[in-house]
């Protein structure tokens, strides 16, 4: 049977817009949870709190480690500055307990107990990071934050081929989390949310799950290809994401830009295409995910060597992502991103994708950058972008007497 795509994209717009009202339509935003796969089994990889940075951007990626995730941004609804500083203070104290787990306290028979009980008597730390960060519009009148604002922090901008939704768009914050199993997850959300009622009120809120290494390597993403083979690792993913632009706030060292991208994957559409074309699309085998001029994964691609194309097409995901030349070197970025999946939309097509998450010292520079480049690339025809948003990832907490923005609020 025939596909038209035009047919088929107006059905998955109409499934896209109407993701919030299958999720469940909430004061100021929507909600919907994914479901994912059954949970891995707990790991002893528990990560620290306290840091120069927060734990979640340079923990090692999505795999056999921390494959759940849920990305929540809220509204800010707290009175005032002291009011912003109260919701700090109530996030960092929770997000310290969550991540060390441990028994909750017994607040007696005649009050509400103190945990919910998801994860048992005594929870787990099930490897879970709370990555919390700030939106432009934190900096607004409301708190008189104006001045502070990162130099580079805007609101999302709206690329050709987006379809973005308002809904599914920006956030005062950005709560990332990520674990070992999803209950984990779960167990957090309802804590944090539970503990700051009445500060902030959930806009969105997306979970995510990665693959585990099928057979080696990089985990893939819904289209079957490996997804973040190219990242930069070590001293170098450093010396790409942490904003030390002294014209930046003084608070805001140490901190981090970060995109996320809500991103639906066209799969039946995408089902339908040779496979010579999907590769020739990515620029990499779909088996292996070596590129096209390679035999294995991890080998870089000879750009010099097909200066017309003729392996790796000019228009290929990975060579207008990463031309791989000295002048494009400092406009890679961290990826830390995840797989949805939220069921069926009104017309009966999968609802599924791909929540991009990435890190940064400057969103012109890096993402948009990049961006531009990918604007009309073949792939567009089977992905859409919805919605997500520019944040700035907090610097970290330091010890037991420091919390969430407080060089900022102080």
């Amino acid at each position: 049977m025939s596909v038209s795509r035009r047919n088929f994209l107006r059905g998955a717009a109409v499934g896209a817009a109407g993701t919030a009202l299958t999720g469940g339509v909430l004061i100021g935003g929507a909600r919907a949870d994914a479901r994912a796969p059954g949970g891995t089994p707990a790991t002893a990889a528990d990560y620290p709190f306290h840091g120069a940075h927060q734990s979640g951007i340079l923990t090692p990626a999505p795999g056999a480690k921390q494959p759940f995730s849920s990305f929540a941004a809220f509204d800010v609804t707290a009175a005032g500055r002291a009011g912003l500083t109260g919701l700090m203070k109530t996030l960092t104290d929770r997000a310290r307990s969550l991540t060390t787990g441990g028994p909750p306290p017994n607040l007696g028979i005649g009050a509400p107990p103190s945990d919910s009980d998801v994860l048992g008597p005594s929870a787990p730390a099930d490897g879970l990071t709370v990555t919390v960060s700030v939106g432009a519009s934190l900096f607004d009148q409301r708190f008189g934050l104006a001045a502070a604002k990162p130099l580079r922090l805007t609101a999302m901008q709206t690329f050709p081929n987006d379809a973005l939704e308002s809904a599914w768009c920006h956030g005062d914050l950005l709560v990332q989390l990520c674990a070992n199993n999803p209950d984990a997850i779960h167990h957090a959300i309802r804590d944090l949310t539970k503990h700051t009622r009445g500060a902030m009120q959930l806009r969105w809120k997306l979970e995510g799950y990665g693959s585990p290494p099928r057979p080696t390597g990089t985990p893939r993403n819904l289209l079957g290809f490996k997804d973040g083979t190219a990242n930069p690792t070590g001293a170098d993913a450093a010396s790409l994401i942490w904003v030390q632009d002294q014209a930046e706030p003084s608070w805001a060292q140490g901190g981090s830009y970060q995109v996320i991208r809500l991103i639906r994957m066209l799969v039946e559409f995408w089902d339908r295409v040779s496979i010579n074309e999907q590769e020739g699309m990515f620029g990499r085998r779909r088996d292996t995910g070596a590129p096209l001029d390679g035999t294995a994964e991890f080998d870089t691609p000879d750009y010099s060597a097909d200066p017309h194309g003729q392996v790796i097409p000019l228009d290929a995901h990975i060579r207008l992502a990463n031309p791989r030349t000295t002048p494009t070197a400092d406009q890679r970025l961290i990826r830390r991103s995840y797989n949805y999946d939220l069921g069926v939309d009104p017309n009966g097509n999968l609802q599924a994708g791909h929540i991009f998450a990435c890190y940064q010292q400057d969103l012109h520079r890096q993402f948009e950058t990049i961006q531009t480049r990918l604007i009309n690339e073949p792939l567009v025809d089977y992905v859409q972008p919805f919605g997500g948003g520019y944040f700035y990832a907090l610097p970290g907490v330091l010890d037991a007497q420091d919390w969430y923005a407080r060089r900022l609020l102080s």
